[in-house]
């Protein structure tokens, strides 16, 4: 029987950066997952599936070196970021506010996977079972015993990065609390008559808000807010039908467009009753599913990795048994607060622009001019969405 001292099921972006950073402290890792991501080919369409990442995930892809890869495939830098409902409440972050050079980067979310996975292939401590599933797991005091399709493999540590309807969760009775919005989002990627742009923007509508993401060149990709039955209406749409209505629900500083390609998801809110169950840690979207509204998941769950790392090296130098079941508990304690504090940000941020009583539209767009004349507030808060 292999045994490890660390299993990660779910080899996505999170799952592939928490083994990497796990195995960067000297302990031995494998990797459970379904399927490996298709190679990069530098002429292939863009896919719709895009992360913003922040700086502080940024450093982490770094440390990892993954992000030298990433840069080299295609990135789109974003420098500022801008926010309205009424014109005259046009709000414009900016990374000068920061003395950052930039805010972030436009990633393709199968381009940060296939790198990191070149760095898991490469690596001495990381073994990666693909394709494999897992069949079930059972722990007492020593270890954790992962039945997979094809064998039986032994750990001091199981994380569950198997994504928002985590198998790993449910198998370790781990409940949730949560909610549909009643929601969905559309993303649709878009040709455009402008050059490549360095800012992402958000235009606030009664139906919900619709969102641009700076590409690479003369590419875009554009989110769209709506109820579900106008989604699943505009989903239905011939690319050509689709871009009739984009030009008319979005803004004109859009300019012309030609669309690519779509698909839509429901949205929707999970956080997990505990991070934690004896040798079984959540991360990523196993733990917490947020409002995509400002592109956040992702970063939470580098984040996630992070601390989880910085806690497991902090007991290491210690001389401590970073296993130790009362060690792990550290993790969600560094981590649920700071989840659960965006978590709220969006859903205020989501059900503030959503109300249609008069009073609050004027609150919220008061506040959004507010934060024009406010610099010191407006930079601390964007520093703190960065994670620097």
């Amino acid at each position: 029987m292999d045994k490890f001292d660390c299993v990660v099921v779910g080899g996505g972006m999170v799952g592939a950066a928490s083994a990497l950073s796990i195995a960067e402290l000297g302990l031995k890792v494998a990797v459970i997952e379904k399927s490996a991501p298709t190679p990069f080919l530098q002429n292939q369409p863009f896919d719709l599936r895009v992360s913003a990442i922040s700086l502080s995930s940024q450093f982490l892809l770094e440390q990892l070196n993954a992000w030298q890869q990433i840069k080299q495939w295609r990135v789109c830098p974003y420098r500022r970021l801008s926010v309205w409902e009424l014109e005259s409440a046009y709000t414009e972050f900016s990374s000068a506010e920061i003395n950052e050079q930039h805010l972030g980067h436009i990633v393709e979310n199968r381009l940060i996977q296939l790198s990191l996975w070149q760095q898991i292939n490469a690596h001495e401590n990381i073994a990666l079972y693909c394709p494999e599933s897992l069949f079930g797991f059972e722990q007492n005091d020593a270890y954790v015993s992962v039945q997979l399709s094809s064998q039986t493999i032994e750990t001091k540590l199981l994380i569950a990065a198997d994504g928002a309807n985590s198998q790993v969760r449910q198998l370790a009775n781990i409940g949730t609390t949560g909610w549909d919005y009643q929601q969905a989002a559309m993303l649709i990627n878009v040709e455009t008559e402008l050059n490549q742009q360095d800012i992402t923007w958000q235009h606030f509508r009664e139906s919900g808000p619709v969102a641009m993401l700076p590409m690479l060149g003369h590419h875009a990709s554009l989110v769209w807010y709506h109820d579900k039955e106008e989604i699943s209406r505009l989903s239905n749409l011939s690319n050509e039908q689709l871009q009739s209505a984009i030009i008319e629900a979005f803004p004109a500083k859009l300019g012309k467009i030609n669309v690519i390609d779509k698909a839509s998801f429901p949205l929707t809110r999970r956080h997990a009753n505990q991070y934690q169950n004896q040798r079984v840690v959540l991360v990523g979207d196993a733990a917490h599913t947020i409002n995509p509204l400002a592109g956040q998941g992702v970063n939470l769950g580098f984040k996630d990795v992070k601390a989880l790392q910085e806690l497991l090296a902090k007991a290491i130098g210690e001389g401590k048994c970073w296993h130790d079941i009362d060690v792990l508990a550290g993790y969600e304690k560094a981590r649920r607060r700071d989840n659960l504090l965006m978590m709220s940000a969006m859903d205020m941020l989501y059900s503030g622009f959503s109300h249609p009583s008069s009073l609050i539209k004027i609150l919220r767009n008061t506040g959004l001019f507010m934060a024009n004349k406010l610099p010191s507030l407006k930079s601390k808060a964007l520093a703190y969405a960065c994670g620097i």
